[in-house]
């Protein structure tokens, strides 16, 4: 049973949004804040979460920005119509998804399976799912998706599990170009609808983490127009 953590100010949200998780077999845990919410996964760490952007005390930004600091676990923020900013922000800081309010609790419950999915082939308890459980070697790019380890130069790159699935898709076929569509294939379950905004900002991120451990990476190309290409360097 997967536990699943929501962080939201709104009383009606959580009750809501918890029946119903709870109604498909998920272990809910619930807080009202970001500083009550980090505290509890200091003593025990959810399968993934779920973070209102705005929130007293500890808003969704900064509880992200201190979860990624411990875990790599599947976030997905919910952010309001008119806040744009934030949910392209939240993309590059480490949210592997958003959902817009008001939104309908089946997408949502959707999105979380998608998420729990992948992150079940990366730990290897999908192995059918991935086509080699062998470490994967392009250039100075080693991905072990086992173990969903990232090494560029030898040096360790912590990724999400959407970041991971992007750039495993790209190198496994090194000088090919993949299309934002055949990404988002690859990214996201077929009941998910995302745009190509979601993608660049899942690109932009990924090759910010590159960069942090090797200023001159430039293995993923952008083709305008096209979609993106990795090159073995």
């Amino acid at each position: 049973m997967s536990r699943i953590a929501l962080v939201d100010d709104d009383r009606n949200i959580l009750t809501s949004v918890a029946m119903t998780l709870e109604a498909e077999g998920f272990e809910v845990e619930t807080y009202s804040d970001g500083q009550q919410a980090f505290d509890a996964f200091g003593r025990r760490m959810p399968d993934m979460a779920v973070f209102d952007i705005k929130m007293p005390r500890m808003d969704g930004m900064d509880l992200l920005q201190r979860v990624r600091q411990r875990t790599a676990m599947p976030v997905i923020f919910l952010t309001s119509k008119d806040e744009e900013v934030d949910e392209v922000l939240g993309l590059r800081m480490g949210a592997d998804d958003y959902v817009k309010k008001p939104f309908s609790q089946r997408l949502l419950v959707e999105r979380i399976r998608a998420l729990l999915r992948r992150q079940d082939v990366l730990s290897g308890e999908e192995p059918s799912a991935v086509e080699s459980s062998q470490v994967m070697v392009r250039g100075d790019l080693s991905m072990d998706p086992a173990r969903h380890a990232v090494s560029w130069k030898g040096r360790p790159v912590s990724l999400t599990v959407t970041e991971f699935l992007l750039l495993q898709s790209l190198a496994q076929r090194a000088g090919f170009v993949k299309s934002r569509d055949q990404l988002m294939d690859v990214a996201y379950d077929d009941q998910v609808y995302v745009d190509d905004r979601t993608i660049d900002s899942h690109i932009k991120r990924l090759r910010k983490k590159m960069r942090a451990v090797d200023p001159d990476f430039s293995a993923i190309e952008t083709l305008y127009g096209i979609g993106y290409r990795y090159n073995e360097e």
